[in-house]
């Protein structure tokens, strides 16, 4: 704050274009004015030089204890102000002779002046004592022992009766003599200024809280505020308003700031491993403003709003802006997810929690506070956690699949709980992301959705990896195999039902994985039955029951699928129908001996009960590919059957019933009947008839997902065979 300049010439007097924002205080000034009672050695007259060093050496002391680092300086040179209102030079003498106006020792500069000068002087002003003297206590000590209000009558008595000798002329030989007493004055005032600081300073201290202080502070306050309204049109410096209600709340600003400055002093959480650190540092920090600001609401307040001062609204904001101020440096230096995380959790969860303060006894501020962090301090922490928590969030899917290679690498058999094969695997997953999503969701929904999109992604690379090493390990057992299946479906529900916007796209890779799963199972069952197969449409195959061991082994198959989640299970067992009954026609289609006359219908009684077989066994299994029972009979019916214009009509069945079914199927299946070129022709018209037809109706096997013809690879020598007959 500006300070009055010594120059050669003596010192200048407060300006009005000067600042109004009130003088530094000024501690060492308490005790020493120009109106201190006459002392016991020099009656009526003023106290000496000894008198006022002593009285200033008292005050230095209690003021040096409670005084700020920033005040020495101002204490320094209000000293040398009011010791240098003891000096006279020999050209001042002579014009404070004459005017008779120097009613305090005011600053001068050169060399001491005489005892004779000095004893004039302390004459003259015993016959100007203001009311301080006339009541024995002067302004410093009323200042010292904190009579503010009585402290600060006086000195508008002072300045009133100042102003009024300026304004009658009286110092118009002697304007160095107005200067001396209206710096003294205006030291005093900063005196005022500076016990109003050391108050504020002390409130929050571990000394408790002086009511009666506070509401001497306050009373001070308005009394200066009614007493200098507006700055006075002639520019008079003395009757300039002091701004002390700006200055108490800078004090109360400055106040807050040193209390914030002392949580955590000390720590560093700018350390890579250091988020337990900081974690603790905003922890320490959060009870102390919690602390602090109930004090306020408890005693500080109300102490303040006895005298009408509006000390709540000014602390929170206080204390606010110091606290953001802080978090603002602990931004700068976090570093790692975790710092980044405890910070961004704190500023939305714990500062901004309703019950920060426990009992919301206040009133809201009248204008909302501003943001703790600045908006682009929020999005510059919020990106760089995301970048964090990709690189963190793809670290634990790594680790989740060394996990499962480990247990892949003990071959543990997997556990079955409630009746499934279980793994972890599904369970670690979703774990992961519920976590780091619930953490998210605290903060932000803009964060959630990221981290939402981040573990989406991850994932996606988490499955093709998962597959690729499992598939790649030697634990591709049936039962792994099982709970992989069960793995892929549980995330399935779980995810895609609870985050279906972010893991929509999820539902193809969690599908292909299953699929893969799935496929790798049934090449087992696929190489145990392959070769029953091979026995098929023989003549030795018309005397013995070859189907029922093929049969045996799906049975036994299908214990694997109880272990399987209800929706795979049965997908896989029709996919397990679906191969036998391909296999049995694609055998029949191809057979490795021709069948005539008495063994071609014999073989078509034994197809057509073959096929009733198949169907009750797979619907005793529980499956639902009903569409699979017409194929067989129908080749069946063809095979065997003596009306030869009926052929037509079984065909016709056949096609719309499988729309995948090709000319080259049927060119086969008429291949088993020998029926002659002419016939075999006839039919094959009316069944590419009726195959462009379905084409054109938009039946398409695939599309319904009944794909069975076209899975069927037959010979190219078909057509040569069909032409030859």
């Amino acid at each position: 704050m500006p300070l009055p300049q010594t120059e050669a010439s003596g010192p200048e007097p407060h300006r009005p274009q000067e600042p109004a924002e009130p003088h530094t205080p000024a501690q060492g000034a308490r005790r020493a004015s120009s109106e201190d009672a006459p002392g016991a050695g020099h009656e009526g007259s003023r106290p000496g030089l000894g008198t006022l060093r002593r009285a200033f050496s008292r005050a230095s002391q209690r003021a040096s204890v409670r005084a700020p680092r920033g005040d020495a300086r101002l204490l320094r040179l209000s000293g040398r102000f009011l010791f240098g209102s003891l000096r006279r030079t020999p050209d001042n003498g002579p014009a404070g002779d004459q005017t008779g106006s120097t009613s305090e020792p005011g600053p001068a500069c050169g060399r001491k002046g005489s005892s004779k000068a000095k004893e004039g002087v302390s004459r003259r002003s015993s016959t100007r004592e203001g009311p301080a003297e006339a009541e024995g206590t002067s302004v410093a000590d009323l200042i010292s022992e904190r009579q503010l209000l009585a402290a600060f009558e006086q000195l508008r008595h002072l300045e009133t009766g100042l102003v009024a000798e300026k304004a009658s002329c009286t110092f118009q030989q002697d304007p160095t003599g107005f200067a001396r007493r209206a710096m003294d004055v205006c030291l005093h005032y900063d005196g005022l200024a500076a016990e109003i600081g050391a108050i504020v300073r002390e409130t929050l201290g571990p000394d408790g809280v002086d009511a009666a202080a506070l509401e001497e502070l306050a009373r001070v306050v308005r009394a200066e505020e009614e007493a200098h309204p507006e700055p006075p049109a002639d520019g008079d410096f003395l009757r300039t308003p002091r701004r002390w209600r700006q200055y108490w709340e800078d004090a109360v600003r400055r106040s807050a700031e040193e209390r914030v400055r002392q949580a955590g002093a000390g720590e560093a959480p700018g350390a890579a491993d250091a988020a337990p650190d900081l974690a603790r540092l905003l922890a320490e920090l959060g009870a102390l403003v919690r602390r602090d600001l109930q004090k306020v609401q408890r005693e500080v307040h109300p102490a303040y709003a006895a005298a009408g001062f509006p000390a709540w609204e000014a602390y929170l904001r206080a204390f606010h802006g110091a606290v953001a101020r802080r978090l603002q440096e602990l931004a700068h230096d976090a570093r790692g997810c975790e710092q980044l995380y405890v910070l961004l959790d704190w500023v939305a969860n714990v500062y901004s929690s309703p019950d920060f303060l426990g009992s919301q006894d206040q009133a809201l501020p009248s204008e909302p506070l501003p943001p703790l962090l600045a908006p682009e301090v929020w999005a510059r922490l919020e990106d760089d956690y995301t970048s964090f928590l990709e690189t963190k969030i793809s670290s634990c899917f790594n680790g989740i699949l060394q996990l499962e290679q480990s247990r892949w690498a003990a071959a543990d058999a997997p556990e079955v709980l409630q009746g499934l094969y279980h793994t972890s695997l599904s369970f670690d997953v979703c774990m992961l992301v519920a976590e780091h999503v619930k953490a998210a969701g605290a903060i932000s929904a803009e964060l959630e959705a990221t981290t939402l999109g981040i573990c989406a992604r991850a994932l996606g690379l988490f499955l093709q990896k998962y597959e690729k090493a499992f598939l790649e390990s030697g634990a591709v057992s049936e039962p792994n195999l099982c709970a992989s299946i069960n793995a892929c479906q549980e995330l399935r529900t779980h995810l895609l039902a609870k985050f279906p916007e972010s893991f929509g796209e999820l539902e193809k890779a969690l599908g292909a994985a299953a699929r893969a799963f799935q496929k790798r199972l049934l090449q087992g069952l696929q190489g145990a039955v392959q070769p029953l197969f091979r026995v098929l449409c023989t003549k030795a195959w018309l005397t013995q029951d070859l189907l029922q061991p093929l049969m045996d082994k799906v049975v036994a198959f299908s214990g694997l699928l109880e272990h399987m989640a209800p929706p795979l299970a049965q997908e896989t067992l029709q996919e397990v129908h679906r191969y036998v009954v391909r296999e049995y026609l694609e055998q029949a289609l191809r057979p490795r001996e021709r069948l005539r006359g008495a063994d071609r219908r014999s073989g078509s009684q034994k197809m057509g009960l073959e096929a009733q077989a198949i169907s009750s066994t797979f619907q005793g299994l529980g499956s639902e590919a009903t569409w699979l029972g017409q194929a067989i009979p129908c080749v069946a019916d063809i095979l065997g059957e003596t009306y030869k214009d009926d052929i037509g009509r079984h065909l016709e069945t056949l096609i719309k019933s499988y729309p995948d079914i090709r000319r080259d199927h049927v060119l086969a299946i008429l291949a088993l009947r020998r029926l002659g070129r002419r016939r075999n022709q006839h039919f094959l018209r009316h069944a590419q008839a009726l195959l462009r037809a379905a084409a054109k109706a938009g039946g398409s096997g695939a599309a319904g997902g009944r794909v069975l013809f076209e899975e069927i690879e037959l010979s190219t020598s078909i057509d040569v065979l069909v032409t030859c007959i």
